[in-house]
């Protein structure tokens, strides 16, 4: 109060200090208004997106009736097999390695993982294919690099977008299956079979996460989005389909079966070695051995005593850390591949001018 008795003035808030850069010093990232996580909200969008467009609802479709159709045919040979077999072992795992036969010419049908091994890579790349060249055809890409975003935070968003329909989509599918054995078989999974049914499925993420940074990688260094998803589609026909038929040809040519039996044998090994070159080799033969635990090599011996050997050997059943000693080599290997992808389009897309 003032001595005439009038209140006083209330002080102003003091001013907040500027911040006063010397030159030549990089503003922070504050002060540019760009967000901590850019590629988190660039990855939320394309992730409604996904999930709200008509391809993801045909590809889940496609991808569930693939995976359902060996497992209805499969279940009543596993549930005879399961009730006959007391105490039996990895009867649950099962479900998805076993090959079922129809018909009376016992026509045999590809097991749940190997459907999934043909089809699942189409969720990778329908879903990267035209994710940077269909943003530059509409026009939309200069407009959204103007955000306060940076570049990378752009192809870093697609790609985890991509990453989670993936997961989705493939969660939601063995899901679905593990329930149909609980239910409809009666077969609850031991604490082993769960551990390796949870690594293969994230081996088959790893799968289908190599063929979304292929699909994106053509995505940045094609133009057009027709032609990378000819590309890209004609890749999986070819990986996949005609793969083995041509690296078949291929290490007939290089290494015939001809001469002694350890020539054959050398021979046997670099067709082996050819054929791994594939990503659906690696991911097959990495699947069968995690899934069947009574799978104990997925080479040829080098020898002729160690075919003897493999002749002696007693059945059984491998345990999970064994299992995944054998396998370790291909999951690395479907890792670099994925890696080398991801990262040659993220180079490229940093390096690429965008013209308004």
């Amino acid at each position: 109060m003032t001595a005439e008795g009038t209140p006083m003035p209330a002080a102003a808030p003091a001013a907040t200090p500027v911040p006063v850069r010397r030159d030549g010093e990089i503003p922070s990232r504050r002060e540019r208004s760009v967000p901590h996580a850019g590629w988190i909200v660039v990855a939320r969008k394309e992730l409604a997106d996904h999930l709200l467009s008509a391809r993801f609802v045909v590809l889940f479709i496609v991808v569930g009736l693939a995976a359902l159709i060996p497992l209805y045919f499969a279940a009543d040979a596993i549930r005879s097999a399961a009730s006959t077999v007391s105490g039996g072992q990895a009867i649950f795992i099962a479900l998805f390695w076993y090959a079922p036969k129809v018909g009376d010419a016992q026509i045999a049908l590809p097991s749940v993982q190997g459907f999934l091994g043909l089809v699942a890579p189409l969720l990778g790349l329908a879903f990267a294919f035209d994710s940077i060249n269909g943003e530059r055809a509409q026009g939309t890409l200069p407009r959204l690099l103007s955000q306060p975003i940076h570049r990378d935070d752009v192809i870093n968003g697609k790609f985890a977008a991509g990453l989670a329909v993936i997961a989705i989509v493939i969660g939601v599918v063995v899901g679905v299956i593990s329930a149909f054995g609980i239910i409809r078989l009666g077969i609850v999974p031991a604490a082993s079979e769960a551990l390796r049914l949870i690594l293969w499925l994230l081996l088959t993420f790893i799968y289908v996460s190599f063929w979304l940074a292929f699909g994106m990688l053509l995505s940045v260094v094609v133009r057009r989005a027709a032609t990378s998803a000819l590309i890209g589609f004609g890749a999986w026909l070819l990986f996949t389909i005609f793969g083995g038929l041509i690296t078949q040809l291929i290490g007939g040519f290089m290494a015939p079966l001809t001469g002694t039996v350890q020539q054959q044998i050398n021979s046997i090994q670099l067709q082996e070695t050819i054929n791994r070159l594939l990503p659906d080799t690696l991911y097959r033969e990495a699947s069968l051995v995690l899934l069947n635990p009574q799978v104990s090599s997925v080479s040829s011996p080098a020898t002729i005593a160690g075919y003897q050997q493999a002749q002696q050997r007693i059945p059984s059943l491998l345990s999970l850390d064994q299992s995944f000693i054998l396998v370790w080599p291909q999951v690395v290997a479907l890792v670099a591949l994925t890696v080398a992808c991801f990262a040659i389009a993220y180079v490229r897309f940093m390096r690429q001018e965008v013209r308004a």
